[in-house]
């Protein structure tokens, strides 16, 4: 075949694959992305793995076309012109747009020239290589535009993106350098720019036109042929997949056996330009070829895609990073920040603290000069004189007895007649002239008296500074656990202020910095005790959880010093947080409760259903005064809080008769209706007020003002201090108007009846206080309109004193007519008809403001608002908390109060034990509560010998058994109630009954000679001859301790009301003039003091104020009082905290005090040597005396202190009503006269101890002289 022809054939296979490029591109465009890059449809192998150069290869296509080794820039990153561009390299890389011939026919004319060249010869071969030249040229200029197309693009991507510049560059030199490598060789080959040509071809020798076409081959192509042959072993697998055509797979295994065992390069050139090879080429090698550059696109895509994700990946690392860094670095300023401040407030504290301990030491200090300038100066004092006292001022003092009454009174040393105040009250309520002349001279002749008090002045602040700070800092060893913003909540007065709570103590203390307190008035907080206040966790008792403006976040805390301590909190959670730190004893155990937390969290409610109180008072083992107090203390009333003052009801409606009928149910008050609506004419006035209210916001109400309000607490306590002070404090100053002045019970009662805004209820006051009804510290009160100077309380006709009035008081409210129906008040007031659809039926609906939960303080965010409700709540008064949603139980009838009382009269005498040593008894003691291990009577007589005699508590005077029918039998064989101790009676081991001989034998021996421990396990003795007092062990005899203090012997001993752990106080006076209280511990075993010791314990107080020796002394722990008594007539009273309160003025006739009592409600009976006894209330007031013609040597009082039992002389057993010590009854006369007595614990038997060793018991039944049981006895 000739070049002609060979040309046109080639021209013609060119041609024809060209056409069939055109199907292929146009079948192409048809052809989704997906389906163009899978090479087999349903093939599992990703492209990844299609594009691997070897099977099992970890290096991909686009890892080995990479133009520079290591370069980070794929094929396709290299190859794109502009970023984003649709038009893949093979579209770029034709030389114009719409050229027909492809990368794949220029490849084509080479194979074709490659396969003539075998059999032409020389000429031809140069023919032909002529023309081709001018087909390469032709090529060459169409390359030279595509290359300068592509410059142009790079240079345009490389103006607009920056890291492209680099891999366009090298393609660009790459290209350039074979360009120029193949002009050089005159031959048509263009280089593959996916290739990675090993080394440039400009080291290649210039073709010289002598050579063969051969040689010109191998010369050309002998650098590309190894690469090619690489190239294609590599993708033999891709290749038998690709070229399918009829010849396809048998040329690709024959051709790659050619090209392993041949290095020639004609034979590679005659593979490539063979007809089988340029169809199969055409037809599919130019679409694997599109598709591997779009997979290399799209790798190149995903890369970038990755490599923009990485870089914000670590942009966000980088950003949270830093974005932490400032969160730390803020947090740290903010912990710095936080960490100055604390201790800035910790500093703060402290000094807090330090101020607190100075201010308290001060306190205690000037608290301790005024009780040694008392102890110095009064008229018993070392510096005492006899000149009349002009007046001396008391206040009430805020000590309870287990009653929770407050009765004592003490000095005051602010106390006044407030002539300022009278004086304001005299301008403004227009009096005379002269009234008002009168008030001003009594206010100047006041200022003058203060001046001269003022001389004397309290400690300066220079003085608190020198204060040693080592006790300070002892006093302060232990961390603050909690510290926080509370209100102190006195009578009368709120204070702002800290609590702070340390392992072991309380203390608050008052904020002089706050606006709230400066404006205090100076006069009332004279009278509050705890501004300064400090409390070791010993002392606390109990723990209740109270209500301050209707919001439950306060607490009253009582102490072992039988005062309580109220305070408010911000809210409920500082509650819980107080409790929590606070020791756990939860409400005490006089209410059954268990000492825990959560009884001190409890509701009122909660309260009432765990306490076995109501069960006590249907069985009449509690009186109506202790139920409504303890009904007061868990619903929240408190005498902290005059706007929660304890509320108790009239109980007799009757004040204007000379006599007083307690058995005709006509002098009483309905129970069943409130105040309010006892007059119908009145409860027909609050009815219709209530059916015709009309106001949207505030709810329908029967009564306007409360029952309970803190003016009326005040105008009720006027003539007593703190409560005048407090008075004044409300009233700007100034006494009320005397019509308005509490003057009289029958006026007050008056008001409640006809007055639409009265309707009041009464205090405890009333049933137990008759100092309230005088005025004792002068003041000017004003006259009525009537011209009634008002003074004193006028009482009524059948009152002859105060006293009277009160005691009848009480009698009424414990009467029968009061118990059956006391139930439904407490329905009315704590109960069921306190709110809701009963209290409407009741008439017993107040204003809302009064009730809980109808407001809540916390949640409001408007001051002025805030602080409106709470002055409307101050003065519109406070319900209590309601205990029971269901009727009261009603208290049992009287018939369950004593069988005794419908059986037949006993005899008096039930038995007699006699001695056989005839030893007078001096002294009994009768332990025989159920409760004491061992049930006892121990007896002492006069030779120092005792016996314990055992108490049988069946005891009756005709024992019965029951048979098996049930029926009840007698038996003839009493039992007695009292057994003779067995050593006695068997008359061995007699040395474990006497207490010794080394008693002082100037001394008579009598009751008060000895004191027996409530559980009968130890016997106090005095009258040693070395000054001291002994303990000695019951059942041994065994001297357990040995006690000195007085610098004389000691003459009398007694012992106080023992705790629930059998604690109990010792007081012993001496003939050095001396009293001592000491402390007994029963779980030690022994008398200690503070310093902690057991071999020579210290007193708790020394009591002074007596000139001679100390013949007589008692102790009342629940009282808080110690009398005592010498020879001269002298009786003093102190406190148990040592203060000397008064001396009790006797009368004319009584010479010496022997013996003397304290009753419960109070009463102080005295017996002198003349047989003379004297009655004195509990502040040293005298009421009466009585004289007897028997020498009276032993007294007893029954447990409530309404019946007083003597012994005389002669022998004779009486017995006295207490009140007005009028002989009730006498028991028959003994042989003997009577050296003690004493009461069983049922109060049913008195057992006498007689001088002729005997020791007689008696039936007693002080239900007989009761007012309202003595007729059934008839």
């Amino acid at each position: 075949m000739s070049s002609q022809e060979e040309w046109n054939a080639f021209e013609e296979v060119k041609k024809g694959s060209a056409d069939e490029k055109r199907d292929s591109e146009e079948q192409k465009e048809k052809e989704t992305v997906g389906d163009r890059l899978r090479v087999n449809e349903g093939s599992d192998d990703s492209i990844g793995d299609r594009l691997r150069v070897k099977e099992g290869s970890d290096d991909s296509i686009g890892d080995r076309l990479r133009v520079n080794e290591g370069s980070d820039d794929s094929i396709g990153d290299r190859l794109r012109v502009n970023e984003g561009s649709d038009d893949s390299i093979g579209d770029r890389l034709r030389v114009k747009e719409g050229s027909d011939d492809s990368i794949g026919d220029r490849a084509d004319g080479s194979g074709n020239e490659a396969n003539g060249e075998s059999e032409s010869d020389e000429s031809e071969k140069e023919a032909e290589a002529n023309q081709n030249d001018d087909s390469v040229v032709d090529d060459e200029a169409d390359s030279g535009d595509e290359q300068v197309e592509i410059s142009s693009r790079t240079r345009t991507k490389s103006d607009t993106d920056p890291t492209a510049h680099a891999g366009i560059a090298s393609i660009e030199v790459k290209v350039n350098a074979i360009d120029e490598a193949n002009k050089d060789d005159g031959k048509p080959q263009r280089p593959d720019l996916t290739l990675n040509i090993p080394a440039p071809v400009e080291n290649l020798p210039m073709p010289s036109n002598s050579l063969s076409l051969t040689e010109r081959l191998e010369r050309a192509l002998g650098s590309v042929a190894p690469l090619m042959r690489e190239i294609f072993g590599d993708f033999a697998p891709f290749l038998s997949k690709t070229l399918l055509g009829s010849h396809g797979q048998e040329l690709v295994l024959g051709g790659l056996v050619t090209l392993k065992q041949s290095s020639s390069v004609v034979e590679l050139v005659m593979l490539l330009c063979s007809q089988e090879w340029q169809n199969s080429l055409q037809k599919h090698a130019g679409l694997a070829f599109i598709e591997l550059v779009n997979e290399g696109r799209l790798l190149s895509h995903a890369t970038r895609d990755h490599i923009v994700r990485v870089a914000n990946e670590a942009e966000f690392i980088l950003n949270r990073m830093r974005a932490e860094d400032v969160q730390k670095h803020a947090e740290f300023e903010s912990h710095c920040a936080q960490t100055m401040h604390n201790r800035k407030e910790e500093e703060k504290l402290c000094d807090h603290l330090i101020t607190s301990a100075r201010r308290r030491d001060a306190v205690v200090a000037t608290k301790l000069k005024e009780k040694i300038l008392n102890i110095l100066t009064n008229k018993h004092g070392a510096w005492g004189t006899d000149a009349p006292v002009v007046h001396e001022f008391c206040k009430l003092d805020s000590w309870e007895d287990d009653s929770r009454r407050r009765r004592r009174f003490v000095k005051n040393s602010y106390g006044s007649a407030h002539p300022q105040a009278t004086l304001k009250a005299a301008i403004e309520h227009g009096a005379t002239e002269d009234a008002v002349m009168a008030a001003k001279e009594a206010f100047h002749t006041h200022l003058q008296a203060t001046k001269q008090a003022q001389l004397t002045q309290d400690f300066t602040d220079e003085e608190l500074l020198q204060v040693d700070e080592k006790e300070l800092d002892m006093e302060f060893a232990g961390p603050v656990a909690l510290s926080t913003q509370c209100k102190l909540i006195a009578p009368g007065v709120v204070i702002h202020g800290t609590m702070s709570i340390t392992k072991f103590e309380l203390y608050f203390e008052m904020d002089d910095d706050d606006p709230h307190n400066k404006t205090l008035d100076s006069k009332v907080l004279q009278y509050v005790d705890y501004i300064h206040g400090k409390w070791h966790f010993n002392e606390v008792r109990a723990i209740f959880t109270r209500r301050y403006l209707l919001q439950n976040v306060s607490i009253e805390i009582f102490m072992s010093n039988r005062t309580a301590v109220m305070f408010a909190f911000p809210d409920h959670t500082t509650v819980k947080k107080v409790i929590n730190a606070l020791p756990r004893v939860g409400v005490g155990v006089k209410y059954g409760l268990p000492q825990a937390r959560r009884s001190s969290l409890a509701a009122p409610k909660q309260l009432y259903k765990l306490s076995s109180m109501t069960l006590k008072w249907q069985r009449r083992e509690l009186s109506n005064y202790d139920y409504l107090m303890y009904l007061n203390t868990i619903a929240g009333r408190t005498y902290n809080d005059l706007n929660q003052y304890p509320i108790f009801p009239w109980v007799i409606s009757n004040y204007e008769s000379n006599e007083l009928d307690l058995s005709l149910p006509s002098n009483f008050r309905d129970m069943s209706k409130p105040i309010g609506a006892l007059n119908p004419t009145r409860k027909q006035f609050f009815e219709e007020r209530y059916n015709t209210w009309e106001h949207e916001q505030i709810p329908p109400f029967h009564y306007g003002t409360h029952y309970s309000t803190s003016a009326f607490t005040l105008n009720w306590l006027l003539r007593l201090e703190p409560f005048t002070t407090l008075f004044l404090n409300l009233q700007g100053g100034k006494f009320d108007h005397a019509n308005r002045t509490f003057h009289s019970p029958l006026q007050s009662w008056k008001n409640c009846q006809r007055d639409t805004s009265d309707v009041k209820e009464l205090i405890p006051e009333f049933f137990y206080l008759p100092e309230m009804f005088y005025n004792s510290n002068n003041y000017n009160l004003g006259k009525t309109d009537e011209g009634l100077q008002v003074d004193d309380v006028l009482l009524p006709p059948w009152a002859k004193s105060p006293a009277e009035f009160v005691r009848i008081n009480r009698l009424a409210l414990e009467s029968e007519i009061v118990s059956c129906q006391l139930h439904q008040w407490i329905d009315l007031i704590f109960g069921y008809k306190q709110r809701g659809p009963e209290a409407v039926r009741a008439t017993n609906v107040f204003y809302y403001l009064t009730y809980e939960g109808n407001v809540n303080l916390e949640k409001m965010r408007d001051p002025v608002m805030r602080e409106a409700i709470e002055n409307q709540i101050r003065c519109f008064g406070q319900t209590p908390a309601q205990l029971l949603t269901e009727p009261h139980p009603p208290r049992n009838s009287a018939m369950h109060l004593t069988p005794m009382m419908f059986s037949q009269n006993q005899e008096d005498v039930c038995m007699i034990m006699k001695f056989l040593s005839n030893s007078p008894v001096t002294h009994l003691s009768a332990n025989t509560h159920h409760m004491v291990p061992t049930p006892a009577v121990v007896s002492v007589t006069a030779n120092h010998n005792f016996s314990v005699n055992k108490w049988n508590e069946t005891s009756s005077t005709s024992a019965s058994t029951t048979n098996n029918t049930g029926n009840t039998e007698k038996t003839d064989q009493p039992q007695l109630p009292l057994s003779m101790d067995q050593f006695l009676v068997q008359h061995t081991n007699l040395n474990r009954r006497t207490l010794g001989d080394n008693f002082d034998q100037r001394l008579t021996v009598s009751h008060s000679s000895f004191v027996v421990t409530s559980d009968n396990k130890h016997i106090f003795a005095c009258q040693f001859w070395d000054k001291s007092f002994r303990v000695f062990g019951v059942d041994s005899a065994k001297m357990i301790q040995v006690v000195y203090g007085h610098f004389d012997v000691v003459t009398c001993i007694a012992r106080s009301e023992s705790s629930l752990n059998q604690d109990c106080y010792i007081v012993t006076g001496s003939k050095d003039c001396t009293v001592m209280l000491w402390h007994w511990y029963a779980r030690q075993q022994a008398i200690m003091g503070d310093n902690g010791s057991i071999i020579s314990p210290t007193p708790k107080a020394t009591l002074t104020g007596h000139e001679q020796e100390v013949t007589c002394v008692f102790v009342s722990t629940e009282l808080g009082l110690v009398v005592s008594g010498s020879k001269g007539g002298s009786c003093l009273m102190h406190s148990i905290n040592g203060d000397l309160l008064r001396s009790l003025e006797i009368p004319e006739s009584c010479v010496t005090p022997e013996i003397l009592t304290l009753t419960r409600e109070g009463y102080i009976l005295i017996k002198y040597d003349r047989g003379v006894i004297c009655l004195f209330s509990i502040n040293g007031q005298y009421l009466r005396h009585t004289e007897h013609s028997d020498n009276i040597q032993a007294m007893v009082l029954n447990r409530s202190g309404e019946y007083l039992i003597t012994g005389g002389h002669e022998g004779a057993v009486s017995v006295w009503r207490t009140h007005d010590l009028n002989q009730l009854y006498n028991y028959p006369t003994c042989d003997s006269g009577i050296k003690t007595l004493a009461l069983s614990h049922d109060q049913r038997y008195v057992m006498a101890g007689l001088g002729s060793g005997c020791i007689i018991v008696f039936n007693i039944d002080f239900n007989k002289w009761h007012h309202e049981f003595q007729d059934r006895y008839q």
